[in-house]
């Protein structure tokens, strides 16, 4: 058996499966894998020949930074789950898909896979920009995307599971970290990203916070460059400026290969961690692969998911990441790392598979309705659950450190994982949508099952 295989019977994260209607805030209990299969609902129709799932990354451009290594752990973990029989007796069929970095074109893909390929899912996307291209796409032609990375809320679409972090799950905690006295009592900000919906809608939310807790709009200083942007010697040097004096934070929402030069600067002109912290709510172990982090030490990131977690269970999930690289030979071998995006795509998938085993077909209505409270083993070694209300996961939020290894030491954390807030308290429009936002359906004879993926 092929080296990465072998590992799975390492690695058994149970998939528990549950639906909610009126009593939403149970947890599903979770029975055994014959369980699972006598209590999935018949097959509606009949279903033959492999399951397509497509893969919608940019492989080229401007994100493939970022993107090419969610395609890879996607890969992954549908080989697993071939490896173990696949679903309903059907093996999984990945079709991928290079958008190569242009919005428009995720749209065109996107239609190509649901109406010309036939898939039953869609695990893919990263900027907001190439989510809000292809939602059109999902919600016309009732097709299923899992959206696996941090995202600015202000959304919750019926045909979108966000496996990534709402901003209550990141840029909030971020936030509060920087102000609090062990992350340094800041006192101004520069609201730093790239030109496009999620930075500017994520720093519209943390305006509306910052103002709430007393800072003032000449305390706050924001910019915004294109995408590729490569040149930050000015804009490093308007930060130095703006700081003088005073306490101060960088909260950057730059993306893709844009970040490289952005800290290569920071370096360059001596702004060390010690003097204005920057946290970074789209960099993770994958964007520092690329640069020397030595001068980076000390400056954060904000996710749900680290690599340097240290818990049974993310040890078997790196394990299978570097035994499925190595057998793969996958591009800069044992250089390749685990970071958040990955791990939001690798539960994604599981929760899906779950959610078919217990509708017992892979039709999207009958899918979507068994997600609700589909629950998984993480790499964090929490629980977490898929919020029937809200199609969005309860996560935990992490902040780390970068060291020169390339890694983060982690510095604060919540307790366990907190529940996704989709609509933003701190946005006037948005108070209202928070407390009751649910979709309109409710489940009535919901079964409870487990799949033991790997």
């Amino acid at each position: 058996m092929k080296l990465w295989k072998s590992l799975l019977s390492l690695s058994l994260l149970a998939l528990g499966a549950g639906c909610k209607g009126k009593g939403a805030d149970e947890t599903p209990a979770v029975g055994s894998v014959a369980a699972a299969t006598a209590e999935a609902a018949p097959s509606k129709g009949k279903e033959t020949g492999p399951i397509k799932v497509g893969i919608l990354h940019s492989l080229s451009g401007t994100m493939a930074i970022s993107e090419t290594s969610l395609k890879d752990v996607a890969l992954m973990t549908i080989d697993a789950i071939n490896a173990k029989g696949g679903l309903l007796g059907r093996k999984l069929e990945p079709i991928v898909v290079d958008p190569a970095s242009d919005w428009p074109l995720f749209a065109e893909k996107a239609r190509e896979l649901i109406q010309k390929e036939g898939v039953a899912v869609v695990f893919g996307c990263w900027t907001s920009v190439s989510r809000k291209s292809v939602l059109p796409v999902f919600e016309e032609l009732n097709g299923l995307l899992f959206y696996p990375v941090q995202y600015e809320g202000e959304e919750s679409s019926y045909n979108v599971f966000y496996t990534g972090a709402a901003p209550n799950q990141q840029a909030i905690p971020a936030v509060e970290y920087l102000m609090s006295e062990a992350g340094g009592g800041a006192k101004r900000w520069v609201l730093l990203g790239t030109d496009y919906v999620y930075p500017r809608t994520t720093n519209k939310i943390l305006r509306y916070f910052l103002q709430e807790h007393g800072v003032a709009e000449k305390d706050i200083l924001e910019t915004y460059t294109p995408f590729g942007h490569s040149d930050y010697q000015t804009i490093v040097a308007d930060i130095k400026k703006f700081a003088a004096g005073t306490p101060t934070a960088v909260v950057s929402t730059i993306n893709g290969d844009s970040n490289v030069p952005f800290y290569k600067e920071l370096a360059n002109q001596g702004l060390k961690a010690s003097d204005i912290p920057v946290v970074a709510f789209s960099v993770g172990e994958e964007e520092l692969r690329g640069i020397d982090t030595k001068p980076l030490k000390g400056h954060l990131a904000a996710w749900n998911y680290f690599m340097s977690i240290d818990t049974p269970e993310n040890k078997e999930f790196i394990d299978l990441w570097k035994a499925y690289v190595k057998e793969k030979n996958l591009p800069d071998g044992d250089k390749r790392v685990t970071n958040d995006p990955m791990e939001a795509t690798y539960l994604g998938i599981k929760m899906w598979a779950g959610a078919v085993l217990q509708a017992g077909t892979t039709d999207v209505d009958a899918v979507r309705q068994a997600m609700g409270s589909q629950v998984v083993k993480s790499p964090s070694g929490f629980d977490i659950t898929m919020d029937g209300k809200n199609h969005h996961l309860h996560k935990p939020v992490y902040i780390g450190e970068i060291e020169e290894s390339g890694q983060f030491k982690i510095v604060w954390k919540t307790e366990g994982p907190v529940r996704a807030e989709p609509w933003s308290k701190y946005v006037p429009d948005s108070k209202e949508k928070v407390a009751d936002w649910s979709f309109p359906w409710v489940c009535g004879n919901c079964t409870k099952a487990k799949y033991e993926a790997f």
